[in-house]
């Protein structure tokens, strides 16, 4: 959760009381989420723009500011640790220990201890690219087709901070370039902050990049929290945004929900798109993205549906922001916004967020249950509104969504995504699948220290079993390396492959 006046995402009202944030992007009523969209569809309205890296794709914001003790980043130092959820990590490279995290609103010591499964609890850091490279390769997998990468004023300044997200934009492009994603800047600031020197001198070299986003042929830049009543003089945020635009940009407002109707709607007008923040609603979805693309068609602006799954700030704020605040529900309230979306003819999606552990907005991969936290600590899980989700689902039903936005899929009220995957890859330890066996391991990618904490030590494995769909990859090397096999269906005996795999593997990855 962002803990100064530019950093924080919103606050909203519960039962009329306002949450206890240092400052906020937004109030709002907040109120159960109901999972159900009883309108029918309405039909898909006409792109004012042309389909582009943008318009008629769904983007997700990414915070990119993880840091631990010892990453070797700039910060060197844990970052932002007032964790909501906690990460399912098996998937990284680096991992650290020792994490310093929030508990009911109060920070505390530096934890070296277990998860409820006994494995130790260690934090990525997005300062390793290999992290990075691990969240766009998720996208990829996943149909995210994009990336906003966020941007605050506070990074602007010269010092260790700076550095460090500078690198971060870094190692985002380059895992964009890879894995045939895009990615743009946005902005969270003030009318006044000095964005312009930092898109001239550091920003604007990224846009170099086949994977910086473009839309009508122009490099897209967005801020957040344009016209909102602590961010600035309404002439001073169309001076700014005038400014991209004379520069060549196509430039979103990141807005407040309620923006419509104001007396100076000129800062708003002037964008090429709006996306205005829905986190914290909970009901009429519907009404808010059909009156929203309504004045955005009359007003020759492309429009962008924010989406996302839940969220919650008790380990933030203790008792002010009770445990599980605005359930994900299993996957229902998320679904009714793309339901939503479709319903109104909505064509873009913007999801809030993809790596967002401390406002509990994230789709990324999430420690399922008590097994995969902090033994003794609260995290919210994946399970905590009674149905088992594997640690992907939300990037499933996220991929679902997207398809469904997009016409890829039928339109239907209740989510498809089954909450848990059972086509997972089992090894044994003696041919004919006897002996003892792993755990099942599910689409992902698995070192040599990931397998044996799954129950597969190295060299071990004299058989498998590949379900129906999957791909199995195996390495005679740690970290993908050396001598490969590839299996798509059950292998009794991995010596029968040439050369002979029996008790030769030592990474895989499971597709």
């Amino acid at each position: 959760m962002k803990n100064v006046i530019t950093q924080n995402r919103f606050s909203f009202l519960l039962l009329l009381t306002i949450f206890s944030l240092t400052s906020c992007k937004r109030s709002m009523d907040v109120l159960q989420p109901t999972a159900q969209q009883t309108a029918t569809t309405s039909g898909v309205q006409p792109l004012l723009s042309p389909a582009g890296d943008i318009v008629g794709k769904v983007v997700a914001g990414y915070q990119g500011w993880f840091g631990a003790g010892g990453d070797g980043s700039p910060l060197n130092s844990w970052q932002h640790g007032n964790l909501e959820c906690w990460p399912e990590v098996t998937e990284y490279l680096n991992t650290y220990a020792g994490a310093v995290f929030n508990q009911a609103g109060v920070v505390q010591p530096a934890y070296s201890g277990n998860l409820g499964n006994g494995q130790p609890a260690k934090m990525f850091s997005s300062w390793s690219s290999q992290t990075v490279a691990k969240h766009f390769q998720w996208m990829q997998q996943y149909g995210v087709d994009c990336a906003a990468l966020q941007r605050f004023g506070s990074y602007l300044t010269g010092g260790a901070k700076k550095d460090f997200f500078d690198q971060v934009v870094a190692k985002a492009r380059n895992s964009a370039e890879v894995y045939g994603r895009k990615f743009y800047i946005m902005y969270d600031c003030t009318a006044t902050t000095n964005c312009e020197d930092d898109w001239t001198n550091y920003m604007q070299t990224h846009t170099n990049s086949s994977a910086y986003a473009r839309q009508n042929g122009k490099p897209v830049v967005c801020f957040w929290g344009v016209g909102k009543s602590d961010r600035g003089a309404i002439a001073d945020w169309v001076t700014k945004i005038n400014w991209f635009k004379a520069h060549g940009c196509y430039v979103i407002g990141g807005v407040l929900q309620g923006w419509r109707g104001g007396t100076d709607m000129s800062a708003y007008n002037a964008c090429d798109m709006i996306m205005p923040w829905m986190v914290g609603r909970t009901t009429n979805f519907q009404t808010w993205y059909t009156d929203d693309l309504t004045y955005c068609n009359a007003h020759n602006l492309d429009y962008q549906a924010d989406i996302y799954p839940g969220t919650a700030f008790y380990n933030t704020n203790g008792a002010s922001s009770p445990k599980n605040q605005i359930p994900r529900l299993h996957g229902d309230f998320m679904w009714s916004q793309f339901a939503a979306a479709k319903n109104a003819g909505v064509q873009s999606v913007y999801i809030s967020m993809f790596d967002e552990l401390n406002e509990a907005t994230q789709i990324m991969k999430t420690a399922e249950s008590s097994a995969t936290i902090p033994a003794g600590k609260y995290f919210l899980t994946l399970d905590a509104d009674g149905v088992a989700c594997s640690s992907d689902f939300y990037l499933r039903l996220t991929g679902d969504g997207s398809k469904m936005v997009k016409g890829l899929l039928p339109y239907v009220a209740s989510h498809p995504t089954p909450h848990t995957v059972s086509g997972g890859v089992t090894f044994y330890e003696s041919a004919s699948y006897a002996g003892a066996a792993s755990q099942v391991l599910p689409v992902g990618n698995y070192t040599m220290s990931q397998l044996a904490a799954r129950g597969m030590p190295n060299d071990w494995a004299s058989s498998v079993k590949v379900p129906a769909g999957r791909t199995l990859i195996m390495y005679a090397d740690d970290n993908f390396a050396g001598t490969s096999w590839t299996v798509t269906a059950d292998t009794p005996n991995l010596g029968t492959l040439s050369p002979t795999a029996n008790d030769k593997v030592s990474s895989v990855k499971v597709q």
